[in-house]
């Protein structure tokens, strides 16, 4: 049915930190001379501390921490150099073999407790009571938004002068701008979380903080040619969904800053570019070849932050596999879905991550996200009167629906579904991705929004009460059954909105009441905000995958404010004032009292 992908390869190339013209200049080097993979070049990350090596290897191995995160987010007392000569003398002297006391004491030493090179900072556009808090209705969802508005001040991070002056010491990549992290174990910023983050900030009016944050993200653009999955050299080989274009167009459209659109226009294209030259794939259908995208790390080896689990779990399937399987979760890292049955596709059980195959599958969702960027950046190009590069992303968007709806879009079930390279044809299972599309604005028939609707009642998502489940499948891993997560909310929500139906206008709204509800209570119990949540037994924090769930939280936050936006006048509690917590009562409390 289709021949074997052609794959570019260029994600090798990225070097590690390029000046922006000589990255750029690279780029059109390599596209200029046809070149698909230059395996010769270097990863990216380079630190024997923090990326690879016998000290990683060492000490990750030995579990001195409960999360393989916490080592590689701590900075270092002195030298990179210093350091690996001291370790180097103490493994000589114990045969490469260090015992676990000496090697805690070495780290101590040696190395700072996390968040030391980071500040707490509190925004300083922060301001009480924004507009929007005003359409909501409903007294104690008004004061929970309060609560929520009020948490991007504990979120608010800068980090100091020593990540500039020693950047070979942390982990950290250094950003000029203050920004704000998801929460809990996640200290530093992430790609496809700050989108909801941001959208969540304009909605508190903090238009200066979201600025700052997408300065940050193109300055990444400029030195490494994409952004890495979060704001850590460990990151590097991978990114994110591409979510950077949609983030300048909601600050433009807040602010009217065409003048930061002008000057930072170039880069944009620059990341786009990133994903057409290193995450394409050739897929044939109906004797045509059609381009599309896929998620792909050409990069073997441990993820640093999970390192003993990846190495332990290379360690089950034979010698032969393990380089590919390492990189598959790093791949899987890379679509933001780590881990799912979305990705477990290989082997006899797929119930086992051992059986991820991410880089063969082509997903519906990061094909909508570039899709609505090529959309978004060809409108830039016309704002700014640039009518042939707005010409060449709209013909690229083109091109791009009509392979969409050729490999992707299922007429029968009417919904898009991810393509299964290996096996020549779509995963039909559930997943809120598969109405990617339609949150994109990336179809041309406007009747898919009441057909998705449709594919939603035949799936029986609908009988959920309290979100959207992540798939259907219980696999252990947390993008699956039972988790269910903010912006997969988002994609179906406000998918469907898009429709002329009351009806399903209404579905839409209703799945907003059951999310908004779920969230509430959960806040309403445990006065916190959760990364996910269980929604198989009335709503709880979510739990599963590599890592206990965390607080914050950033995408949560950020959607929990545009659903209070866009519904305010509508969405209801239905939860008594006592279930709030203390300090939540009295500003009830206070509010009504002020209300009278």
């Amino acid at each position: 049915m289709f021949g074997k992908p052609e794959v570019s390869g260029l994600a090798h190339s990225v070097p590690g930190t390029v000046p922006r013209m000589t990255w750029e200049l690279h780029l059109l080097l390599l596209l200029g001379l046809g070149l698909r993979s230059q395996e010769a070049l270097p990863p990216p990350c380079e630190s024997q501390i923090y990326c690879h090596g016998e000290l990683l290897h060492q000490v990750q191995m030995a579990k001195l921490y409960q999360d393989d995160k916490q080592f590689v987010d701590m900075s270092l007392v002195t030298s990179p150099d210093e350091v690996l000569q001291k370790f180097r003398e103490l493994a000589t002297a114990h045969n490469h073999s260090i015992p676990r006391e000496q090697l805690q004491e070495f780290v101590q030493s040696h190395f700072q407790p996390v968040g030391q090179e980071l500040q707490s900072w509190t925004p300083e556009d922060w301001k009480d009571s924004p507009q929007f808090l005003q359409k909501i209705s409903d007294a104690k969802l008004r004061v929970w938004a309060e609560e929520l508005h009020k948490i991007w001040r504990k979120l608010g991070r800068k980090m100091k002068a020593e990540v500039l002056n020693h950047p070979e010491r942390s982990s950290l990549i250094y950003s000029e701008h203050p920004f704000i992290v998801p929460g809990g174990r996640f200290v530093e910023f992430y790609y496809w979380d700050s989108y909801w983050v941001m959208e969540g900030l304009l909605l508190s009016e903090m238009a200066s903080t979201v600025k700052g944050m997408l300065q940050n993200f193109l300055d990444l653009v400029k030195t490494y040619g994409h952004i890495p999955n979060g704001g850590r050299v460990y990151y590097l080989q991978r990114s994110q969904p591409p979510l950077l274009t949609l983030m300048m167009d909601r600050y433009v459209v807040h602010t009217k800053d065409v003048a930061f659109l002008r000057e930072n226009i170039r880069t944009l294209a620059l990341e786009l570019d990133f994903w057409t030259v290193n995450r394409t794939v050739s897929v044939g259908s109906g004797g045509q070849s059609y381009v599309l995208n896929r998620y792909y790390v050409p990069y073997g080896g441990p993820r640093p932050e999970s390192y003993s689990k990846d190495a332990e779990l290379a360690d089950s399937v034979p010698e032969g596999d393990r380089e590919t399987l390492l990189a598959e979760l790093k791949a899987g890292a890379e679509s933001g879905w780590d881990f799912s049955s979305r990705w477990l596709v290989g082997g006899p059980d797929p119930d086992l991550l051992s059986s991820i195959r991410t880089s063969k599958m082509v997903p519906a969702d990061l094909n909508a996200f570039l899709c609505q960027a090529e959309e978004l950046i060809s409108n830039f190009y016309s704002r700014l009167g640039n009518d042939t590069e707005a010409t060449k992303y709209r013909n690229r968007r083109a091109q791009r629906l009509a392979a969409m709806e050729a490999i992707l879009w299922d007429e029968q079930k009417g919904a898009w579904f991810d393509y299964d390279l290996e096996k020549g044809k779509k995963n039909l299972e559930f997943y809120p991705s598969n109405l990617t599309p339609l949150w994109a604005g990336c179809f041309s028939d406007p009747s898919v929004a009441d057909r998705a609707l449709k594919y939603l009642e035949d799936s029986k998502i609908l009988t959920y009460q309290y979100g959207i489940p992540t798939s259907l499948r219980t696999t252990g891993q947390q993008w699956d059954f039972p988790n269910a997560w903010a912006p997969l909310q988002d994609l179906v929500i406000r998918g469907l909105a898009k429709s002329a139906s009351p009806r399903t206008q209404d579905v839409a709204f209703q799945l907003a009441q059951n999310w908004i509800k779920t969230n509430f209570k959960v806040y309403s119990q445990k006065s916190a905000m959760y990364e996910k949540y269980d929604i198989s037994n009335g709503g709880h924090p979510g739990g599963g995958g590599e890592y206990e769930v965390q607080e914050g939280f950033g995408w949560t936050n950020g959607l929990a404010l545009m659903l209070l936006d866009r519904y305010g006048d509508q969405l209801t509690s239905g939860t008594q004032l006592a279930s709030l917590g203390p300090h939540c009562l009295v500003a009830a409390l206070l509010l009504s009292l002020l209300l009278q």
